[in-house]
């Protein structure tokens, strides 16, 4: 079974332990070659301080009676186990006094060494046996003869002491490598508590029980994530709302003209003409087919552009005032006694020529229904790199009520119709990442929309 198909407390447990693991592991090779190399400076050292403290006992003014008598007397008392430290002495001649007995060869090789030694003081290792030995060779003065001191100490010592502490440590890693699966339990606990509560909540998301919020109190990852699925929440409560309300308003919407289309039929099929003759009553009954067809177009029109928000949309470079020119010239002749001023600079946009044909049409549609007597349409570059072109009519002022909430889908004004033509022009906007805004003047309405280029 794959670690990642293990629940979440068992995968923490299971990545603490084996970091515990690894690293106790890591320590039992790299203590030991440490605690080697540090003590094995720390025996070069006690050699050095024993020989110091030899040449300090026996100075250069008395060194060679007392040195002397001291030989005669008791040579072995004299050189051996000052700190552990053993010591004999090799002359010029090559005579060695020594302290205990060391095999010929490595005597010889000594012997060599002191010959060859160019510093006053060195120091060396070397192999007697299975046993390794370090000694450190100082040259001076003794009985009036050039002497080399000779002080040794065996690998065993070294090897004892690593051994003891790493013993020591072993143990004290072994201990806490226990111990530490207790707290890494409970650490995988405490993190994947919040995640299962998370899951459930999720899961409760998905079968659309949306009323319990997400609140976790915490400020760390696991708290913002908890803060994105309650905007989730949110938000899937507002689509749901939003839903609800765009099917009661597209049933209340479309039920009437089906409603008089249906009557008419009917009334027709049983001899009655309702509006006085057979052309009148049919032309009712085709208006009413109109404005259900153009009804369903918009629906539909808002689902492609509900499709396009998640998909990468084809531009092309084009004209903008030209564009405006021809909508203006195909929808001026709805109402031919209004006057149009238009005041259009040459300027090229990047966009869906298609998509801002359905903007300007919706917009001077609304132009058209609402204003008195004129349209004023103007179009300049700004010095923030956008273009700004504003729509103006001196019909009535919008609602104040409505005037915020004026692109949302079925929000319609006194002389609306369906509610879904300032929304479609809004998405659309939106998409190429212009703005748009309506504002009431002094006489009349102005929309504005600002484009980038």
């Amino acid at each position: 079974m794959k670690m990642k198909n293990l629940p979440l407390s068992i995968q923490i447990w299971i990545v603490f332990a084996t970091i515990t693991l690894c690293i106790s592991i890591l320590l039992s090779i790299i203590l030991p070659l440490t605690l080697r190399d540090f003590f094995t400076k720390e025996i070069y050292a006690t050699i050095e301080s024993a020989q110091g403290l030899m040449f300090n006992r026996f100075d250069s003014q008395t060194f060679n009676s007392i040195f002397e008598s001291e030989l005669l007397k008791n040579p072995r008392q004299a050189l051996e186990n000052i700190r552990t430290v053993n010591h004999f002495i090799v002359y010029d001649d090559s005579e060695i006094i020594i302290s205990s007995s060391l095999p010929m060869k490595f005597l010889n090789e000594v012997k060599k060494e002191t010959r060859l030694q160019k510093n006053n003081s060195q120091r060396y290792r070397g192999q007697i046996g299975d046993e390794k030995i370090f000694y450190v060779i100082t040259k001076g003065k003794a009985l009036n003869q050039d002497v080399s001191l000779v002080s040794y100490m065996w690998d065993s010592y070294r090897e004892d002491l690593v051994q003891t502490l790493f013993k020591k440590l072993a143990l004290i890693m072994t201990i806490v490598f226990l111990l530490s699966w207790i707290p890494a339990i409970g650490l995988s606990k405490y993190l994947s508590s919040p995640l299962v509560n998370l899951e459930k909540r999720v899961e409760k998301l998905a079968n659309n029980e949306w009323n319990e919020p997400v609140e976790l109190h915490r400020k760390d990852e696991i708290g913002r994530l908890g803060e994105s699925i309650e905007q989730l929440r949110n938000q899937l409560i507002y689509q749901d709302e939003m839903q609800q309300s765009f099917l009661q308003h597209v049933s209340h919407e479309l039920k009437t003209p089906v409603m008089v289309i249906r009557s008419y039929t009917q009334a027709i099929r049983d001899g009655i003409y309702p509006k006085g003759d057979l052309d009148c009553s049919i032309q009712v009954i085709d208006e009413e087919a109109k404005r259900l067809e153009k009804r369903v177009r918009n629906l539909l029109y808002m689902t492609k552009l509900d499709y396009l928000s998640n998909h990468e949309i084809s531009k092309e470079v084009f004209s903008i005032d030209n564009f405006i020119k021809d909508v203006v010239e195909r929808l001026s002749w709805n109402r031919p006694e209004l006057d149009w001023h238009l005041n259009l600079s040459h300027i090229s946009i990047n966009g869906d020529m298609e998509q801002w044909r359905v903007v300007l049409e919706n917009l001077l549609d609304n132009q058209i229904r609402y204003a008195n007597s004129q349209i004023r349409i103007t179009l300049c570059e700004q010095e923030n790199n956008s273009v700004l072109l504003t729509i103006w009519n001196d019909g009535p002022n919008i609602e104040p009520e409505i005037i915020d909430s004026l692109f949302n889908k079925f929000n319609k004004g006194y002389k609306g119709e369906f509610g879904l033509g300032l929304a479609i022009v809004y998405r659309i906007i939106s998409l190429h990442d212009a703005k748009i805004w309506a504002k009431n003047e002094e006489k009349g309405v102005s929309f504005l929309i600002e484009i980038p280029i």
